[in-house]
């Protein structure tokens, strides 16, 4: 288009002066992302994906037909954990790493709040 217009949903011409209406994004906690677009997004073997939650490190949500389903937090966390891993931590230390890492946040956050008060 010439006009610098867009095409809406239905293939009808929208202005690009007219936004989008802006309708609810999933936030970091929804499970949208199965294990092979995890797997290639993260470049690891979906058997990693599964050893994972196999050991409890990373506990994705179940689609109704059973399907791992991962949401960006998990993402985020699969990935600290590869990091940490390719720095030579075993699944154990990178686990109790992220668990330390998430209680430190916490402290903090509570730090915070009591100097509000």
């Amino acid at each position: 288009m010439s006009d610098g217009g867009q095409m809406s949903d239905d293939g009808r011409a929208r202005s690009a002066a007219r936004p989008l209406r802006a309708g609810p994004f999933p936030d970091d906690n929804a499970p949208l992302y199965t294990v092979g677009h995890v797997a290639s997004m993260l470049a690891v073997q979906p058997a990693f994906l599964r050893r994972l939650d196999l050991f409890e490190v990373v506990r994705p949500s179940r689609s109704d037909g059973g399907q791992r389903r991962y949401s960006r937090r998990e993402i985020d966390q699969i990935d600290a954990i590869n990091g940490l891993m390719g720095e030579g931590m075993t699944l154990a230390g990178a686990h109790r790493i992220l668990e330390l890492q998430a209680e430190i946040e916490h402290l903090r956050q509570q730090i915070v709040e009591l100097k509000a008060r």
